[in-house]
């Protein structure tokens, strides 16, 4: 779908607005009175404690937990109060959530999702790298008033909002070239535990493997779908437990009548995200270092700026990473299933992202270009 697609116009929790493409779900099931909804967090890591801080934010407390691991279970006892389990069959005969939240390495995604559905429950599903059983899990999901929302949580980010409306304006004319890199130190993700002691060192999930969709859940919802990609797929450093993955993703996106380059990578000791779009009339900017749009005309030969604000990022996690864009992903996860309005990505549409990366490494494999469809 090209840059001009059609888009609606969604309100969110804070009364901003926010555009997305036309977007499918089924309707939910009937949903129970705000303060009775049961949320139950599977895997209590980093992202489900994060979740669990989310729903304490939209006021919710009927939030359970799981994790085999004993020291995850206490740390959340005792930092969030909420009750924890180490066996999952247990927990959802105990609890009978109304809502599920996998934030379990994306390996083992899978799993917990035909759980949820086996069970008839909502879920929301972090951001994942392998599409194991997907078709299935869709065939499953027809028919059923069932919520399921792949996580896309860049898409919550105020400066993708604003490029975004910049783009359904027209503001930079006819778009010649998107330039974008996303890079990070993968020892900084997790400071507090070795590389080789989680998913990251895993080349299935591999730290860089990882953010390639990640990242792509925003940029095609801006720019669509390439017709064809290339790719080079690298290891180029040594990092200490990383030592079977590749750190670095370089991907161009060939769209027909423009072009994108996109470098993803875990080697860069400065975390980065910095965004290029170049116009026929003018040009567009975004460092996410100083929380800013910039757009330069070139007949005024001067730059616009159209700043925004993120709220405060969590201990231990980049400044860039306000909580908010997390907080208002699950806000609207909860009103897709109070009927409010679709969530915002779709099993379909995030099975085609994992396509557009499978078809990257493809290219790669084969040192050509690879049609996409």
């Amino acid at each position: 779908m090209s840059i001009g697609s059609i888009l609606d116009v969604m309100k969110i929790s804070n009364g901003q607005t926010m555009t997305m493409k036309t977007i499918l779900v089924n309707k939910s099931a009937s949903v129970k009175d705000e303060g009775e909804m049961k949320f139950f967090i599977i895997g209590l890591g980093s992202m489900g404690k994060r979740r669990i801080r989310c729903l304490k934010a939209l006021g919710y407390e009927n939030v359970f937990g799981f994790d085999k691991r004993e020291d995850r279970r206490k740390e959340v006892e005792a930092a969030y109060h909420i009750k924890t389990f180490a066996d999952v069959e247990l927990a959802f005969r105990e609890v009978r959530p109304d809502a599920v939240i996998i934030s379990v390495p994306p390996d083992v995604h899978h799993l917990y999702m035909e759980m949820a559905i086996a069970r008839g429950c909502h879920f929301f599903v972090e951001a994942s790298v392998v599409d194991t059983n997907m078709e299935m899990i869709k065939n499953k999901l027809a028919g059923l008033s069932l919520v399921a929302a792949p996580s896309a949580t860049m898409l919550f980010h105020p400066a993708i909002r604003e490029i975004e409306h910049i783009l359904q304006q027209g503001v930079l004319g006819k778009i010649s070239n998107v330039i974008y890199h996303s890079g990070q130190y993968l020892p900084d993700w997790h400071t507090y535990e070795k590389v080789s002691d989680y998913y990251v060192s895993n080349p299935l999930t591999g730290g860089a493997r990882e953010i390639v969709p990640f990242e792509l859940s925003w940029l095609t919802q801006l720019f669509g779908f390439p017709r064809k990609v290339s790719a080079q797929v690298r290891k180029t450093i040594n990092i200490e437990g990383a030592e079977e993955i590749d750190d670095t993703y370089n991907m161009l996106f060939d769209y027909g009548d423009f072009l994108a380059t996109l470098t993803v990578d875990v080697v860069s000791r400065y975390a980065t995200r910095r965004l290029v779009l170049n116009g026929d009339q003018k040009q567009l900017l975004w460092d996410w270092n100083e929380k800013v749009v910039k757009i330069y005309d070139p007949v005024k030969g001067e730059w616009s700026r159209e700043e925004y604000k993120m709220n405060e990022a969590a201990s231990g996690y980049n400044q860039n990473i306000g909580e908010n864009m997390y907080i208002e992903e699950l806000k609207c996860f909860i009103d897709a299933i109070k009927e409010k309005w679709p969530f915002i990505n779709t099993m379909e549409n995030d099975h085609r992202i994992l396509k557009l990366l499978y078809a990257c490494e493809e290219a790669d494999r084969k040192s050509e270009y690879v049609e996409f469809r």
